[in-house]
């Protein structure tokens, strides 16, 4: 299993800086990638940033964890993509998702129909990442392009995904899914069998599975599991998270957060490896200094 960084955490801080060292830290730790996410109504642009960022960062995958779908057509997307891939180099993995209701509600959105959606934006935007090339009109998005240049290489595309329909659209129609909030028996049990299966009928390659949590190495998890239930009771509230908490039998946010000392967390990064994870993409939650120098320090260890 492969680990990275994400680095959502600061992007409420809107600074290429800041993002640039966290991912700058992250590369020179040995870390094999570094995500992160785009809020809709938040005015950073995921992409923009990590083409800024990877400027300074020369070595590392970088990707989005994710860029929601219902604001930017398949097209724009895919141009938008394919420049910053080939400012970076050829590094970029491009992660999207159909984001939540009450996310889409705030823009004027309608997130009617998300499975179709989801479909035909992908069969929009695949092509293009992949040839340069496409000519598709479904009912709610149609798609006829041929780029001024065809792609130097297939951009990889992943695509947050939870509920049946949308693992079986990404397994068919991307290399992989990334998650959040999903802890190690609901991936075990619900999204690599489903995810797999979708992808083994569509004839495609074993799919990644990207999973993003909150790590802290801590000899007091109490503490950091009632800051976590705190500051990010928001995601418990969503109801495609609600529904991924349920299935693991937990809460919320703060149950699911990979907490405690080094022995235990080692066990939960191996836990998670054991359940299908091909990336995990630690998202370190770290209130104090001694928990920030531990848990980077235990990420570290498990890259060796």
């Amino acid at each position: 299993m492969r680990i990275g960084l994400n680095g959502t955490a600061l992007v409420q801080r809107a600074s290429i800086d800041a993002i640039a060292e966290h991912a700058q830290a992250a590369a020179a730790d040995g870390f094999a990638s570094y995500w992160l996410a785009e809020l809709p109504t938040g005015g950073f642009d995921a992409l923009t940033a990590l083409a800024a960022a990877g400027t300074r960062v020369p070595e590392i995958e970088l990707g989005t964890a994710v860029v929601p779908t219902f604001p930017r057509h398949p097209i724009a997307l895919a141009a938008q993509a394919l420049t910053v891939d080939s400012w970076l180099g050829g590094r970029l993995t491009l992660g999207v998702g159909l984001s939540h209701a009450a996310m889409m509600a705030s823009l004027g959105i309608s997130f009617d129909r998300p499975i179709r959606h989801l479909r035909e934006y992908l069969s929009i935007l695949a092509p293009l990442l992949a040839d340069g090339k496409v000519s598709f009109r479904g009912e709610l998005l149609a798609g006829e392009a041929t780029l001024f240049k065809p792609p130097a290489r297939r951009i990889p595309l992943v695509v947050a995904a939870l509920g049946p329909q949308a693992l079986a659209v990404a397994g068919t129609l991307a290399d992989g899914t990334t998650l959040a909030w999903v802890g190690p028996r609901t991936i075990r049990s619900h999204i690599v069998p489903r995810l797999r299966e979708a992808a083994e009928r569509a004839g495609r390659p074993a799919p990644r599975v990207i999973a993003t949590l909150p790590i802290c190495a801590t000899d007091d998890a109490p503490r950091v599991r009632t800051l976590v239930a705190k500051t990010l009771a928001m995601y418990g509230e969503l109801p495609s998270y609600r529904a991924m908490f349920e299935r693991e039998g937990v809460a919320g946010p703060g149950d699911v957060a990979m907490v405690g000392n080094e022995s235990q967390l080692r066990a939960q990064i191996a836990e998670l490896a054991d359940a299908g994870v091909t990336d995990f993409a630690a998202s370190e939650f770290t209130p104090t200094l001694e928990d920030r120098t531990r848990t980077r320090a235990l990420l570290k260890s498990a890259l060796r």
